[in-house]
């Protein structure tokens, strides 16, 4: 009870804290000219009182500490291209947090938490109708658990590295926090934790669909390598730059796979000219051999006619976009539940957009996965007393299975995310119309499909 009214304490501190922090944004991003624009780049950006915080050799640059008007001197330099003010986009909201359920209440002990040779066997699989569906059980009995060598890059909320399915995945070592104010969090409520750490719960859920140790639920591989990559506080704002620079550290750090369960679509109108930003960071991933798999969001929309709508990475160029499925209720068909699956009521669509389909969970089912121990959300605070799971429904969720499944094929095909997408295309299990379906894109994955012979 202690510690619960400690993270009590600690959420109502923290939104304190953030009120403090909510002031006029001086972060600007800035896309130069040339290879040689940066060398005196800096003392440009000094001269009008500002300061560069993260630079890349792309050009791309962030500068904090500007106003409006040395903004606007600073763009008229010779070297610069672009100059356009950072914004936070709003994390979709998971459809809804559903439930928790507690290895406790099974009167597990630690003697009983071993990492299986076959995730199968994991605590709570029996509940995990998206695996079923996405037939993961039959690669795994083949050995495809992943390995080690491949990385796949998780840019979200962060990780919570402790967590029994997380527990020596996660490379700390290459995982980076591009959000300064959880860093501030994390060292005040969880002093010496890695700045990655996860005070949100959608990063840690995310990572343990995708790679999981396989002790309490099972991920769609076992081995892989995680990398954190924090682009989003812990009240689900995802600052722009943060994104771009978490894009561009994961190509430069090994990364081979890049899940972003993000969402955040925009208006064109007045934000247009970040795309061109985008545009450069996401070729340049591609160029790396970084293949990056994304949310298609949970409004309902239809992509391929509201022109005005960035939509959630979707329309960024060699991205992966994932709508969400869910499982249709026993009682209306014929066979197990877990097998049958259709689009989720709050997936975005278009055939112009979507790539695949992956279970998303809906009212007949969430996809349960890890709860994050140092959440300071009041509803999940519990989850820092135990090993607890918890229920969600989005194309986040959907997401990572894609994720989980390229990096697999890493494995075969290397680092190629052209090649990568055509496979996950290619084995895709179709349910809608034939060719590419403005729900599934050309289907919903079949690991079994995609990695056995």
């Amino acid at each position: 009870m202690k510690r619960r009214n400690t993270l009590f304490l600690a959420a109502l501190l923290l939104v304190a804290a953030f009120s403090a922090h909510a002031q006029t944004n001086d972060r600007y991003l800035v896309m130069l000219k040339g290879k040689n624009a940066q060398a005196k780049f800096a003392s440009e950006v000094q001269a009008v009182g500002g300061e560069v915080t993260y630079r890349h050799s792309i050009g791309f640059a962030i500068v904090s500490g500007l106003t409006t008007d040395t903004a606007a001197t600073l763009g008229k330099s010779k070297r610069v291209q672009d100059i356009q003010p950072d914004f936070s986009i709003a994390m979709d909201p998971d459809l809804p947090v559903v439930s928790l359920a507690s290895m406790e209440d099974a009167m597990l002990t630690d003697a009983d938490i071993a990492s299986p040779a076959d995730p199968a066997t994991a605590f709570f699989y029996p509940r995990q109708w998206n695996m079923h569906t996405i037939e993961a059980e039959q690669a795994w009995a083949d050995g495809r658990h992943g390995s080690s060598s491949v990385t796949l890059a998780i840019l979200d909320t962060g990780i919570d590295y402790t967590y029994p399915d997380l527990a020596g995945r996660v490379d700390l070592s290459r995982s980076v926090s591009f959000i300064p104010d959880d860093d501030f969090y994390v060292q005040l409520f969880f002093p010496g934790r890695h700045p990655i750490t996860d005070l949100h719960y959608h990063g840690t859920h995310v990572a343990s669909t995708a790679v999981s140790n396989s002790d309490v639920i099972a991920g769609v591989t076992s081995e892989t390598t995680l990398m954190g990559v924090k682009v989003c506080s812990v009240f689900g704002g995802c600052p722009f730059g943060a994104i771009i620079s978490g894009v561009l550290h994961a190509a430069d750090n090994g990364a081979d796979v890049a899940n972003m369960s993000l969402g955040g679509a925009f208006s064109k109108n007045g934000f247009g000219r970040y795309v061109g930003f985008i545009n450069k960071v996401f070729n340049y991933a591609n160029s790396a051999g970084m293949t990056i798999v994304v949310a298609a969001g949970n409004e309902a929309s239809d992509l391929d006619h509201d022109g005005n709508t960035y939509a959630a990475y979707c329309s960024a160029p060699n991205t992966i976009c994932v709508s969400a499925t869910g499982p249709v209720d026993a009682d209306s068909v014929n066979g197990p539940w877990y097998d049958i699956d259709a689009i989720a009521p709050y997936s975005n669509y278009g055939r112009s957009a979507i790539n695949v389909a992956a279970p998303g969970g809906n009212s007949g089912g969430p996809v349960w996965a890890a709860c994050t121990q140092t959440s300071l959300f009041s509803g999940l605070a519990i989850c820092g007393t135990g090993t607890f799971i918890v229920g969600l429904n989005g194309t986040s969720m959907a997401s990572p299975h894609v994720a989980g499944l390229a990096a697999l094929l890493v494995e075969d095909l290397g680092r190629h995310p052209g090649a990568i997408r055509a496979r996950l295309q290619n084995s895709a299990d179709d349910l809608g119309q034939s060719g590419t379906d403005p729900d599934y894109g050309k289907g919903r994955i079949n690991v079994a499909n995609a990695v056995l012979p």
